[in-house]
């Protein structure tokens, strides 16, 4: 536990003193910044036009006019973020000749993987959190479904660590962090988009494709909605790019 702390705080520590967690925090919370402005825009104005049409108020709340299209866009917003924070966390590594060092110190690879997978877990956290000014803003102005909006930002969270596992994988098989980068945003884009293409494909693949894609299992917190089968395919694929990694660092360590 000691080693898995001392790993923790020397990965947090390594964001905050270079600049790479304020630009991203930063790029992070001035895009989601824009997205919240033009929702809260075009829900004020379905709502004005509602005030006229009483058909229209039936449709009108706040979690599938205004924080649906908000976390659909914060997913895409991830999607770009997370490759900045995880490119470096073992490329890096690799890059200075340190990785030898570490690997050679009486600290097990699990710790070595948790502590920098925690360390940005951690810092994704934190500017996530930081846009909880959003529902407070809706609150304090109108009516707020906390409950969807928790559930939505759950969301936001798993989908955010899986990425963050999925990076930390590829960084650990380069010693490029451009290479890092690119190989994660593509991973990720795979991921959110494979489910479209079941719609071109027969059974069984079309259901395979559907289950893979990350997107399709976000849809539900969005909208409010935890299904235990979402929660388990998130932990799933975390767990598995752990996994890979810990196999790729031990590799390392056969081939001397």
């Amino acid at each position: 536990m000691r080693n898995l702390y001392s790993i923790l705080k020397k990965e947090i520590g390594s964001y905050f003193i270079s600049p790479i967690a304020y630009v991203v925090i930063g790029i992070f919370l001035i895009i989601c910044g824009y997205f919240f402005y033009g929702a809260i825009s075009f829900f004020s104005l379905l709502s004005l036009q509602a005030s006229y049409d009483a058909s229209m108020q039936a449709g009108i709340n706040t979690t599938e006019g205004l924080f649906l299209p908000l976390f659909s866009n914060m997913s895409l917003i991830i999607l770009l973020i997370i490759p900045l924070l995880t490119m470096r966390l073992f490329s890096e590594e690799k890059r200075l000749g340190t990785i030898e060092v570490l690997l050679t110190l009486p600290v097990r690879d699990g710790e070595v993987i948790l502590g920098k997978f925690l360390a940005c877990a951690g810092v994704f956290s934190l500017m996530l959190t930081l846009t909880f000014l959003y529902p407070l803003i809706v609150a304090l102005w109108g009516e707020l479904e906390t409950a969807a909006v928790l559930t939505g930002y759950l969301g936001l969270f798993l989908i955010g660590i899986a990425f963050t596992s999925l990076g930390l994988f590829f960084s650990s098989l380069t010693e490029n962090q451009i290479v890092a980068a690119v190989a994660s945003f593509g991973a990720f884009i795979l991921f959110l988009t494979i489910g479209w293409s079941s719609e071109f494909v027969g059974p069984p693949l079309n259901k395979v494709l559907i289950h893979l894609s990350i997107l399709n299992h976000f849809s539900n917190f969005a909208k409010g909605i935890i299904d235990t089968s979402d929660l388990i395919y998130y932990l799933n694929f975390i767990f598995l790019c752990l996994f890979l990694t810990s196999r790729v660092l031990e590799s390392r360590r056969w081939r001397g």
